[in-house]
């Protein structure tokens, strides 16, 4: 995959990422990046740290604010990211004060939970390793390795953290409709993330398509890293039929996470019509 121009899906230290956001502004430059989205998950304040370091940026350089929501339809968790939105917002303010209010609630539970199984009280181990970003179980993970507890993340979400176990606490998330009015509410434009991600079959990405479109969203991510062209070709038919715009992005949190690099996804497929139009010049 070759290196893009823009990249509008990207991940800091200021959720789930590795690099600062300042690191990742300047390795996506050196890449041959002029054009970020930093869209953290549920969080704004690696945006909000660029904004007022604005001198740090290069002067050729234009980020965008954004974020990735986490939301539901249904029984269905989704991603969706907001693009070019007013991180100022009092809509975005709000939510962003709610979610993390749900996330240090998820975390005391995680650690009442792994202190019933024996294990000592790692709710301050875990904030340590989040440095100020958002809490969540890799931050449990880290703690039991540091602690010698196990000796590698994989194992801890095996036995404690992972899908089923007792450290895997389920978030009451937002629905799809109030997160892409939220969005809109900022000013930005909604995209719906990876969509071929989430296990369902092409029947089941038919319908959720279906009601992004129906429920006012913008624009679906087409091209990221694992996406296939059989995959491209089918979502490109939804797309065209729904009107949608498309978006594109590496989805990159960590340079040892090989499959991805800033600024790589696929080729876009012609004809479509790029969210990239609505915001960019």
């Amino acid at each position: 995959m070759v290196t893009n121009e823009f990249d509008l899906h990207t991940h800091s230290s200021a959720s789930d990422g590795v690099y600062t956001p300042e690191e990742l502004v300047a390795q996506a430059y050196q890449a041959g990046v002029k054009a970020l989205a930093l869209t953290d998950h549920d969080t704004v304040k690696g945006c909000e740290w660029l904004r007022d370091n604005d001198d740090l940026l290069p002067q050729d350089f234009r980020l965008i604010n954004g974020v990735e929501l986490t939301c539901k339809y249904g029984k269905q968790v989704l991603h969706v990211v907001g693009l070019n939105i007013d991180i100022a917002s009092e809509a975005i303010q709000t939510h962003m004060n709610k979610l993390e209010t749900l996330r240090n609630e998820r975390a005391q539970t995680i650690a009442l939970r792994l202190v019933k199984l024996g294990l000592p009280d790692l709710l301050t181990a875990a904030f340590e390793k989040a440095q100020g970003g958002q809490i969540g179980r890799p931050h449990f993970a880290q703690a039991m390795v540091s602690l010698g507890l196990v000796d590698s993340m994989a194992k801890a979400f095996k036995k404690y953290l992972g899908a089923g176990k007792p450290g895997d606490v389920k978030v009451e998330w937002p629905e799809l409709s109030e997160v892409i009015t939220l969005i809109h509410n900022a000013g930005g434009v909604s995209v719906l993330a990876h969509p071929t991600k989430y296990n369902l079959t092409l029947n089941k990405i038919r319908y959720l398509l279906a009601a992004f479109a129906e429920q006012g969203g913008d624009a679906v991510e087409i091209s990221y890293p694992g996406v296939s062209k059989d995959q491209q070709k089918s979502l490109s038919i939804l797309v065209a039929k729904h009107e949608l715009a498309v978006s594109m992005g590496s989805d990159f949190h960590d340079p040892e996470q090989t499959w991805t690099r800033l600024g790589a996804y696929p080729p876009i497929p012609l004809g479509l019509s790029r969210v990239t139009e609505r915001f960019l010049n």
